[in-house]
């Protein structure tokens, strides 16, 4: 097996606590009381409704505003009628700052020892994420960034998980062919279902347990450190 993909969050990492404690602590300092609960359920909704994370033809010196101005619509919706709208600004950017620092970040302890084990033993690995480019500073926040050769992330690619193009791309800038590269994240249709059709192996994370029904060619792991034992598996000819 020549290149590990990993998806970042719910794979790598996670909020600390939940999206809601953090913008309920944030909207604390600008003097209003939430609740939590229900800015998570509020936040399910705004994120789902935005629409996929990318900005195809915008160039690099256009992306960070368009990063920006996706995620002000989605905290925007979220704390619509919870207070004025001439402070959600304010609330927005220290929510926007400390989404790249390392302290609303929980890394999965299993994580670094599998990210050293796979390095050690020769293979190449990198990140496919439906994130921003903010993502960059959060991995090297968090000390993870020196394990990945290349960060592709779905606002600079252009194209969002399912979607089989943003898998193509981190293979171009690996030069690896489908084949000879594995991805492994949290979710069925966006990591795994994306994956296979863009013709890789794919590897649910599956750490809380769920066991939702999988297709017959796909592996499921509670743990990154069972991923030794699935690219063996792999190198060995076996299709999954």
């Amino acid at each position: 097996m020549g290149v590990v993909l990993f998806d970042a969050g719910g794979t790598l990492f996670e909020v600390r606590g939940s999206v809601g404690e953090v913008y309920a602590a944030a909207a604390r300092t600008f003097g209003h009381e939430l609740d939590p609960r229900e800015l998570d359920r509020e936040f399910v909704r705004a994120f789902g409704a935005e629409g996929p994370l990318v900005f195809p033809g915008v160039g690099p010196g256009e992306l960070a505003a368009a990063e920006r101005g996706w995620w002000f619509r989605v905290v925007r919706q979220v704390l619509r009628g919870r207070m004025p709208e001439a402070q959600m600004k304010s609330v927005f950017d220290s929510l926007y700052d400390l989404f790249r620092r390392p302290e609303v970040w929980h890394v999965f302890p299993d994580v670094p020892p599998a990210l050293e084990w796979l390095r050690r033993a020769g293979h190449r690995l990198g990140v496919v994420s439906n994130f921003d480019s903010r993502l960059d500073d959060v991995l090297q926040a968090l000390g993870l960034a020196d394990s990945f050769e290349h960060v592709v992330v779905s606002s600079r690619a252009g194209a969002a998980k399912p979607d089989p193009a943003i898998f193509r791309v981190a293979l171009a800038r690996l030069a690896v062919e489908p084949g000879d590269a594995l991805h492994a994240g949290d979710d069925i249709d966006r990591d795994v279902a994306g994956a296979h059709a863009a013709g890789l192996h794919a590897v649910l994370v599956d750490r809380a347990g769920r066991r939702a029904p999988l297709p017959d060619d796909a592996v499921r792991i509670t743990r990154l450190d069972e991923l030794a034992g699935v690219v063996d598996f792999v190198s060995q000819g076996a299709r999954i």
